[in-house]
This record gives structure tokens, C-alpha cells and sequence, in this order.
């Protein structure tokens, strides 16, 4: 598995590793809990639920709800998914209590389930508990990503919604990268990007930063088709999903494939938008898009400056942040070279980590 280091520059002896973009993670989806409200209740177990809830020890419960979780009654197996699933989200230190009461393979069942509901409740249970760091491993050793793909193609908007999210956490554990990628889900969280409401493509937004650290999730999540939705969406500045399209863009660009979708779906006139009028942040995220794709093309250099990108940059490099001026001041130089094709004197591109 390759997992690249984030972009850095150097251009005419000038080092510009220190000017990686700013991952703040404000701009994407903190996937911290499952958001799809409280699952109707009416058995007596709900009031032990509360009641496990407020006390110290809730282990008795989780054990018996581990066991209706294998029931032949597939109303027994919801209502014990149901459970489980909100202790693992309003009493956290229960996620690993959970996991080592053997909650993870029966959940990871009801993911594989025909019944719609009782998926969700699955993917739901198990997303709440791959918050917790230490069930990470164990849920992804116990075979959960390929069920939680299966969710993401034909589960309900909630259940593929939770699924990015669970696929998310996942892939926080830089060994499931591959496996995540592999398993198919870039395409479908690219179909999420594109058709899913704004909580299903800030999740899939997330997920795709994530999964797209690794060289091989970023060649497969080009040939999905992510350009057009990611320039799309930065076009949109009221979608507000500008931030999040442009840092999976700031990812993908190191691979030549990127750079020529890139051109190809208009993306050069909305990046060079976002530098003129955009938030600072905005701004300086595609002047580290542009710097990429510009560094070693004459041709791209051209488009660009074409498209008037020039003014906003010395702009830019009067009034903005220091590391958005170093940027602009480095990719207007690039922009003023003679445009003849002398490729020697052209940016390269820093070696990339393995």
C-alpha cells in the first residue's frame, strides 16, 4: 500500500513544504455518532435501556442483548440492534464493552440481512461502535467492509449514509485502506457525492479524503468519475460544499490522470473563480490545486493564465495569509515564464513518501 505525504513544492531553490494546505477538520463531516434519530421503542427493554444508560453497569444487559442479536425473531434481533446501538452512542466507554461481549460478528450479520430496517440497525450499531479506536481492528478483521459496501449500493438513505461513515472510521486504520478500496466502495461514495442529499455527500467527501491518502484509491476514484461532481460542486458556492470538494481535489491531483479529468470537466475557470472571490481558506486551497497542476505543464500554465487568473493572484499575494501569498507569488512566477515549452526550468514535484 502507498499512502503519499500531503503535496509540498519546491520551485527555483525554494522549499515549499510547509505550505500544506490546512486540514482543518471543520470542513468535513465529524461522523462523531449516527445522526438518524432515536429508533422507535415499545418493548418493556426500553426502560432497561434507560436505566443501563444511567448506571455503572450495564454489562447484564449487554450480554443478554448480544444474545437476542442471534434471535430467530427478527423483531427480537432490531430491538436488540436498536439497543445496542444507542448505548454504544450515549454511554461511549459501552463500545468496547460491547465489541468484547462478541457484538461484532452478529451485527456484522444483520448488515448482509434482506430486511431493510434491520440492515440499517446493523450498519448503524456497528458505525457507533468503530468510533471507539480500539474496535476499529476487530471490526474490520470480523468482515465487516464488504457488508458495509453491500449497505452503501442498496441500503436505505440512512443505512448509506451510516456505511460512508462506518467505511470512514474505518479507514482511519491506514491498513484498511486498500482493503476498502479494493472492495468497491469508491464508486459508490462518488455516487453519493454526486446524487446523495448534504449530509450523504459530506460524508462521502469525508471518506473519499481518507480513502484517497492511498496512490491506488485516487486512480480508482478518477476512473469513477469524482471530477465532475468535485468541480461541480465547487462551482456551487452555495452548497457549501466548496472546502470539502477542493481538499479531495488537493488530493487527486498528484496523479495525471486527476490533473487531465480536471481540465477536461472545466475545472481550470472555477478554480481560478474560487481564488478571485472565494473565502480565504477557498483561496488558498486552489492556489495549491493550481500550483499542482501547473508545476509541470506549459499547457496548463497557459489555460490558466488565460483565464485571467493573474490579477486575483498579486491580489492575493498582497492581502492574504503568508502561506496563501508565498503560494500565489510562487504560482505567478510559474504563470510568467516564457510559455515556449523550456521544461527545465519547469517546478518538480517533490519525491513522495512510501
Amino acid at each position: 500500500m502507498e499512502t503519499e505525504n500531503r503535496p509540498s513544492f519546491s520551485y527555483m531553490g525554494r522549499n515549499f513544504s510547509d505550505l500544506s494546505i490546512n486540514e482543518d477538520s471543520s470542513a468535513f463531516s465529524e461522523c462523531n455518532s449516527d445522526r438518524s434519530g432515536e429508533f422507535p421503542s415499545t418493548s418493556s427493554q426500553s426502560r432497561q435501556l434507560a436505566m443501563a444508560c444511567a448506571s455503572e453497569n450495564s454489562d447484564e444487559l449487554i450480554q443478554q442483548l448480544v444474545s437476542d442479536l442471534q434471535s430467530c425473531s427478527i423483531e427480537e434481533q432490531k430491538q436488540a440492534a436498536m439497543e445496542i446501538r444507542l448505548i454504544a452512542k450515549n454511554k461511549p466507554e459501552n463500545r468496547v464493552k460491547i465489541a468484547k461481549a462478541g457484538a461484532v460478528k452478529p451485527l456484522i450479520s444483520l448488515i448482509s440481512s434482506a430486511d431493510p430496517q434491520l440492515q440499517e440497525y446493523g450498519v448503524t450499531a456497528i458505525l457507533n461502535l468503530s468510533l471507539c479506536d480500539e474496535n476499529k481492528e476487530i471490526i474490520a478483521f470480523s468482515g465487516a467492509i464488504k457488508p458495509l459496501v453491500r449497505a452503501l449500493r442498496l441500503g436505505t438513505p440512512t443505512a448509506k449514509e451510516n456505511s460512508a461513515c462506518a467505511l470512514l472510521r474505518l479507514s482511519q486504520v491506514d491498513e484498511n485502506k486498500s482493503a476498502i478500496g479494493r472492495s468497491g466502495a469508491i464508486p459508490l461514495l462518488v455516487n453519493l457525492l454526486e446524487s446523495g442529499g448534504f449530509r450523504a455527500k459530506k460524508d462521502a467527501s469525508t471518506a473519499l479524503y481518507s480513502l484517497c491518502s492511498v496512490k491506488e484509491n485516487k486512480i480508482r476514484a478518477v476512473h469513477a468519475g469524482i471530477m465532475k461532481p468535485l468541480v461541480e460542486l465547487m462551482a456551487d458556492f452555495g452548497s457549501n460544499m466548496v472546502d470539502k470538494s477542493a481538499y479531495v481535489l488537493s488530493l487527486l491531483v498528484s496523479v495525471t490522470d486527476a490533473r487531465t479529468a480536471l481540465v477536461e470537466e472545466g475545472g481550470i475557470p472555477v478554480l481560478v473563480e474560487i481564488v478571485e472571490v472565494g473565502s480565504q481558506r477557498q483561496k488558498e486551497i486552489a492556489v495549491a490545486i493550481l500550483l499542482q497542476v501547473c508545476e509541470d505543464s506549459v499547457v496548463y500554465r497557459t489555460m490558466v493564465a488565460r483565464e485571467g487568473a493573474i490579477p486575483p493572484l498579486v491580489a492575493l499575494s498582497q492581502s492574504g495569509t503568508n502561506r496563501a501569498k508565498q503560494k500565489a507569488e510562487t504560482l505567478i512566477e510559474l504563470l510568467r515564464q516564457p510559455r515556449s515549452g523550456n521544461v527545465a526550468a519547469t517546478t518538480k514535484t517533490s519525491a513522495v513518501s512510501v
